[in-house]
């Protein structure tokens, strides 16, 4: 790459995410060309900060990506591809294959995205996980069903966290399943249902090792909500806390596992109610959703996007990455779907409350302190209060792709 041009970065953007991303790329004197879907190519992205912009009907449909973003190479002398939603992972990792730039690759992807992946890779390193099998061979799956007791979940293993996931309580069931998905079904892990409490752990990585963690617990498990319906929220945990410590050392294992040198990632962990073990569930190689990004930044001042595109332009150029100071308060967010399309929080006038989620037929507040526990005070009265003031007793289903 010759020193007299500037950088510049490919962002794929099925949704419409990481704007402060491409703001600080773009501070920094990179060229940011945005490739997202024609659904969100008029959304209010940083037109100033974009150098050029496209849209296609769909970033995923191969051969026509591949075609598409070879075309602009013609033209473009592209340095880097980045993923802004977690659905673009695995695209931009075969778009860099295809066109032999740095950074994930096909096969290191899979850890990121693929959870059976997931699963065999952190069981290989001696990482805790739920007792699980692939969806291949029958016999195998006759014998798991055997030896492990149910429920169990049936998960695809591309989806985004809970999207999809079925809660099957015996082997006629799984059966029964399988002959829905037809051809589809070895897309597909069979895993031991674990009741606990899920833990997520965000991080900035360099050198293979973490330079910023916070660990965070949810209130209901992301499953629950996104298929019953109910409240989602989370809170940072205390530093100086054993479930703190414990996560983020698990996390430390797992990005050494997947071999991940440098990015930001968000991984999860259950603690298991049976035996008060944590157990790793996924992780992904980009910043957490659902507001997350905003959650930790509140309470640290780190903003995750930004960070992100530090990252990445320091590995560009070949120099060093460092953590710019920031705070150890506490932050913690509350949503949940609501019967109004643009429901009515003046009456939540807490101090504490530093955002409120601006999307209609959502609820949703983000709270700061640097009192650990006022913020879970805060919280538990407010998950009282959303169940009367707003919530509608739907399931998101796919609206958990972008929202939770």
């Amino acid at each position: 790459m010759s020193d007299q041009r500037p950088i510049t970065i490919l962002c794929l953007a099925s949704e419409y995410k990481g704007v402060p991303f491409i703001e600080e790329c773009a501070r920094q004197g990179a060229r940011i060309i945005l490739l997202t879907t024609e659904k969100h190519g008029s959304d209010p992205w940083p037109w100033d900060a974009i150098y050029r912009h496209y849209n296609m009907p769909d970033l995923h449909a191969q051969p026509n990506i591949t075609h598409a973003v070879s075309y602009l190479a013609r033209e473009n002398d592209i340095d880097r591809i980045v993923a802004l939603d977690d659905y673009d992972v695995a695209t931009a990792a075969a778009l860099r294959e295809h066109l032999r730039l740095p950074g994930l690759g096909e096969t290191q992807v899979r850890y990121f995205r693929d959870k059976l992946g997931m699963r065999i890779q952190a069981a290989s390193h001696g990482i805790r996980v739920p007792a699980f099998t692939s969806v291949f061979n029958y016999d195998q799956l006759r014998d798991y069903m055997t030896h492990i007791e149910p429920p169990w979940v049936l998960k695809p293993r591309f989806e985004a966290g809970a999207v999809g996931i079925r809660k099957l309580h015996d082997s006629e069931g799984v059966w029964r399943a399988l002959d829905e998905l037809g051809d589809e079904q070895s897309y597909y892990l069979l895993e031991q249902f674990v009741p606990g409490d899920v833990y997520h752990v965000d991080a900035l990585l360099w050198d293979s090792e973490p330079v910023f963690a916070v660990s965070s617990r949810y209130g209901a498990p992301p499953l629950s909500v996104t298929q019953g319906g109910g409240i989602f929220n989370t809170r940072l945990l205390p530093h100086d806390s054993d479930e703190f410590q414990a996560t983020t050392d698990m996390a430390t294992d797992v990005f050494r596992a997947f071999y991940l040198e440098r990015g930001v990632t968000h991984t999860e962990f259950i603690r298991a109610h049976h035996d008060g073990r944590f157990y790793f569930l996924e992780t992904a190689a980009r910043v957490g959703g659902a507001h997350i990004d905003r959650m930790v930044e509140a309470a640290t001042g780190i903003n995750l996007w930004q960070e992100a595109a530090r990252i990445e332009l320091a590995t560009a150029r070949g120099e060093a990455y460092s953590l710019p100071d920031h705070r150890a308060d506490y932050a913690g967010l509350i949503i949940c779907l609501a019967r109004e399309q643009w429901p009515d929080l003046s009456a939540y006038d807490d101090p504490e409350i530093v955002w409120r989620v601006p999307r209609e037929n959502h609820a949703g507040l983000l709270i700061a302190s640097a009192d650990p526990e006022r913020v879970a005070q805060l919280l538990e009265g407010y998950n009282e209060r959303f169940a009367r003031d707003f919530l509608i007793h739907t399931p998101y289903k796919k609206a958990a792709r972008t929202t939770f």
